[in-house]
């Protein structure tokens, strides 16, 4: 029988019944599976459970030939907790003979919606009154509706298209950006396909779902910035180095732009010395966007897929957009 460990997660109650869900739903597969939580990560410690194991389960923390040489004989599979993989080389790893993974749109729907509700809130200054109402300070901010509001969308994929399916209901005029164009998905959801600057300058606003990687590093710069329009508002619920922040940073207390909701970071945590912290036009978010316990059971569940599939030389509709190498 092949085995799977995870390594994601800490241990606490509810990672506990998600893992003994999993490990039930891995039986039922003819699959073993243990949990072991990095708590700390350490590379010694993720090696020594790796190769124990046919297949692991990791989370966002670096995997190289460090620990890919350890693990080799025997792993022959890793499985990201999520859609990023910035943090494994991916090179190395072929090199090794072990195929990667993510759990591609497992997640959408939580991140979708979280995007939707940093956007609403900022657009209706919830954060500001909130800030005021704590502070004694009974000023009633007057806001914008998301209804009829013009959004675009930076990276097209299963995140972008839960959004876009999401914002329909709200009469919106939607408009993304990607280097791929899924005509298909776009027709079907009333989407305009258009350049970054034309998003940038045109919406009320924005949200980030591009990959991380050179090309996008620092993609959200001051010069993007000063395109937007003065009460237009962006969130990034992809990866943090999108976001060139000593430019948001300048563009929020100038207020150049109408707010930012962020839940990814460049440095996690976020510093509490941070130039974000004290500002009122931010919502700022612990990295939670595929954070409720659907997405997570989700996830669980495609990344045993995956290893499923991968022993048994099978693939499904839903498992052959995963692989990464």
């Amino acid at each position: 029988m092949k085995k799977i460990v995870s390594l994601f997660a800490k241990g606490n109650p509810l990672y506990q019944m998600l893992n003994d869900r999993a490990a039930k739903y891995a039986e039922e597969k003819g699959l073993a599976y243990e949990w072991v939580p990095m708590d700390p990560f350490t590379p010694e410690k993720a090696a020594a459970a790796l190769k124990e194991a046919d297949a692991g389960i990791i989370d966002v923390e670096p995997y190289d030939k460090e620990i890919f040489s350890q693990i080799c004989d025997r792993t022959k599979l890793l499985i990201r907790f999520g859609v990023g993989f910035d943090a494994v080389n991916l090179a190395d790893a072929t090199a090794y003979g072990i195929k990667v993974a993510r759990t591609q749109g497992a997640n959408a729907g939580a991140v979708a919606e979280d995007a939707l509700l940093m956007m609403m809130a900022l657009r209706r200054k919830l954060n500001q009154g909130q800030v005021g109402v704590k502070t004694g300070n009974w000023v009633k901010e007057i806001g914008h509706e998301t209804i009829g509001a013009t959004v675009g969308i930076l990276g097209f994929g299963a995140v972008g298209k839960t959004l876009a399916r999401l914002l329909r209901g709200f009469g919106c005029r939607i408009l993304a950006y990607d280097t791929y164009h899924d005509e298909t998905a776009a027709a079907e959801l009333g989407v305009e396909f258009v350049d970054a600057d034309t998003i940038f300058q045109t919406c009320d606003a924005i949200s980030i779902h591009l990959a991380l990687n050179d090309a996008t590093r620092g993609y959200v710069n001051a010069e993007r910035l000063a395109m937007m329009k003065p009460d237009a508002v962006i969130v990034n619920t992809a990866r943090g180095p999108l976001v060139d922040d000593e430019a948001m940073v300048a563009a929020l207390k100038n207020h150049q732009i109408g707010g930012a909701g962020l839940d990814v970071f460049a440095e996690e945590p976020l510093p509490v010395t941070s130039p974000y912290i004290g500002l009122d036009n931010v919502i700022l978010t612990p990295h939670v966007a595929s954070s409720t316990v659907e997405s997570l059971w989700n996830i669980y569940a495609m990344a045993i897929d995956v290893a499923y599939d991968f022993f048994h030389g099978t693939e499904s509709a839903q498992t052959k957009r995963c692989w990464l190498n």
